[in-house]
């Protein structure tokens, strides 16, 4: 497995690689460069195209304040005034590929993308999405907290398979299954459950859907000294990651530009 390098997260020498290049995924809060527009364009652009020879490829990042549309919800009457509305707080409105409905994050979130090319395999969607949920619970548990597997009643982006705890939802994924593998993304809220409630509460409205803001949750509400970087660390041992990261090549870089 391959995992793609975290730039640094805040500095004037932020987009400076150790060796004195320019890092190509150095951004805002982790976001590649050019924010949260490239960031949901770089898993699918890796599961085209791939990275050399790997198999499989994993991002862990803290991203900039992100509203992640489905294309599901473009479709809704309201979505223009949902996406107008985020805007105004602060978020960037992007529409992921994958599934699912309206997900808010930013640099309280730790977002997991893990390519696997496996070529027109038959896909399996329902059992990746317990198996992962099985994972990242377990992985929650270790961190102190009391993580439950399944849907919490007007939870924001439903699914059978959200992670929470003491009722209200901590986690959320999503995926995108193609001929050439696919795309798992989770969103892990660790820390700022307050500062995306309104924002949820309002594009919810303007989309038709069902929200309970109380539903809206994070890992600090119950394990407070839990922190993105002690998560990170503990996704990466999840996954058994142990070579060193590597930076995303400038030609695949550019790709993504275009």
């Amino acid at each position: 497995m391959i995992l793609l390098a975290e730039p640094p997260e805040s500095g004037p020498s932020s987009g400076d690689a150790p060796d004195g290049g320019h890092d190509p995924l150095a951004g805002a809060g982790g976001s590649a460069a050019g924010g949260p527009a490239l960031d949901v364009a770089l898993g699918p652009l890796l599961l085209r195209h791939g990275l050399g020879d790997a198999v499989d490829i994993l991002r862990v990042h803290s991203p900039g304040p992100t509203a992640a549309f489905s294309r599901r919800d473009t479709l809704r009457p309201g979505y223009t005034r949902a996406a107008e509305v985020v805007r105004q707080a602060g978020f960037v409105p992007v529409v992921r590929p994958q599934g699912g409905s309206l997900a808010v994050y930013d640099q309280g979130s730790v977002v997991i993308d893990h390519v696997h090319r496996s070529g027109p395999a038959a896909p399996d969607p329902a059992a990746r999405f317990a198996g992962f949920a099985t994972m990242h619970a377990a992985m929650l548990a270790r961190l102190g907290v009391d993580a439950r597997i399944g849907p919490v009643p007007g939870e924001y982006c439903p699914g059978e398979y959200s992670i929470n705890a003491a009722g209200a939802k901590l986690a959320g994924s999503a995926q995108r299954v193609t001929r050439d593998g696919w795309l798992f993304s989770t969103v892990l809220q660790v820390s700022g459950a307050a500062r995306l409630r309104p924002v949820l509460t309002s594009a919810y409205a303007e989309l038709g859907y069902p929200f309970d803001p109380a539903t809206a949750g994070a890992i600090e509400d119950s394990v407070p000294a839990v922190t993105t970087a002690a998560v990170r660390a503990a996704v990466l041992a999840a996954y058994g990651v142990t070579g060193p990261a590597v930076r995303l090549p400038r030609a695949v870089l550019e790709l993504l530009r275009s």
